[in-house]
């Protein structure tokens, strides 16, 4: 056996690109354009790489809520942070920049919403796969709580 990693990739880099944890090679979406809204979130059952499966229970994407208003709420700091250092504000009755700051954060967020939808999801399960360098070598384990019946019954 090989004891060389399989994937150099990086961690940053493959949550970036949407990648499988457990590998780093695999695809999760099966799609790469984020704005084709009907099929913006759907998810491959199994990575097509190393086989490691995408949902772990029923229900395990319903924390990437607070995930994604984490994200938001990152995104509106940094805009607010790049807007009073490009242009600058200040806080009173007479300056109503913040107003303008105010309304091109909400449009530049909507528009993103699909961008951070796909990397909350990534997140979430990056947190809970780990990953491994050695995937070929070690065949994934079969999730604990998952009871075929009950999936897609919401």
């Amino acid at each position: 056996m090989n004891d060389e990693p399989l994937s150099k990739r990086w961690y940053l880099t493959s949550v970036l690109t949407n990648r499988c944890p457990r590998c780093r090679e695999g695809k999760i979406f099966k799609t790469d354009n984020a704005y084709k809204l009907k099929e913006n979130t759907k998810m491959h059952e199994r990575c097509p790489v190393c086989g490691q499966p995408t949902e772990i229970e029923v229900g395990f994407y319903y924390g990437t809520g607070y995930v994604s208003y984490a994200l938001s709420i990152a995104f509106l700091v940094a805009t607010f942070v790049a807007w009073k250092v490009l242009i600058g504000m200040t806080f009173s009755v007479d300056d109503n920049r913040i107003f303008y700051w105010m309304f091109t954060s909400i449009v530049l967020l909507f528009l993103a919403q699909p961008l951070i939808m796909r990397l909350s999801r990534t997140l979430w399960l990056s947190w809970f796969v780990k990953y491994d360098p050695h995937w070929r070598n070690h065949p994934h384990q079969a999730p604990e709580r998952i009871v075929p019946e009950q999936m897609n019954n919401w």
